[in-house]
């Protein structure tokens, strides 16, 4: 019920899981349910310098546009060569989070022991944690503990996708939250238009006379004598 409310307001939830039988897991659920993931490095500062992150996101972005457009051609091979495998390392850092405009409103995690940083970054400012905790863990700090085993990838699969679940079932509730939005300021232009008349009643101009009746000439016939 959270994480469908948070995303029925329009939130974002950021997945996240960097041990290595939880990536593949954690990326499918993610992108099944349209939502950012970190399952590489943790790169600093995610959560509490979002600014700087903007500016690597955008530098990925506008590299990966200008190779699109073709517009990297220009430079030599060399060159490009190095602008390939910078878009390649900023893949790796930030792909899963290339599409996040704002800070995400929660995080769900898979271990928080692993992903110490991520939980460290979210608590400073108070960002709400979904999170898978085993019995070796301490769940302080954590909005929403899920009890269960973070190594087994059963269960990984299995919360990871009710969490995707969630996460779709709050997004049809912001689309009917919009359409509804969306209905009743029609509705309330249409009532405030001003009621007019089926045939509305057109005043004369007062350019326009009144035709001049003319009477018929009567020409009489010649007599012939």
């Amino acid at each position: 019920a959270f994480v469908q409310g948070i995303v029925g307001r329009g939130g974002t939830i950021l997945f996240v899981g960097t041990k290595r039988q939880a990536q593949s897991i954690v990326i499918e659920a993610a992108e099944r349910c349209g939502m950012p993931h970190v399952t590489g490095r943790w790169l600093g500062g995610t959560m509490t310098n979002f600014v700087e992150i903007k500016k690597v996101l955008r530098r990925l972005k506008d590299l990966k546009a200008q190779r699109e457009s073709g517009a990297l051609k220009k430079y030599t091979k060399f060159e490009q060569l190095e602008f390939t495998r910078e878009i390649a390392e900023l893949e790796a850092k930030v792909g899963g989070i290339q599409n996040l405009e704002k800070r995400p409103e929660a995080l769900f995690v898979v271990d928080t022991r692993h992903e110490k940083t991520a939980v460290h970054e979210a608590r400073a400012i108070a960002t709400p944690i979904i999170a898978m905790c085993d019995t070796n863990t301490k769940p302080e700090g954590i909005a929403y503990v899920i009890p269960s085993n973070d190594d087994a990838v059963k269960s990984i699969r299995l919360i990871a996708g009710l969490v995707a679940e969630a996460v779709l079932e709050g997004k049809k509730d912001y689309e009917k939250a919009e359409a509804g939005k969306l209905s009743e300021l029609k509705s309330k232009q249409t009532a405030d238009l001003p009621e007019a008349s089926v045939f509305p009643s057109v005043a004369p101009s007062p350019l326009i006379k009144e035709p001049l009746t003319v009477a018929p000439t009567v020409v009489e016939p010649e007599t012939i004598s």
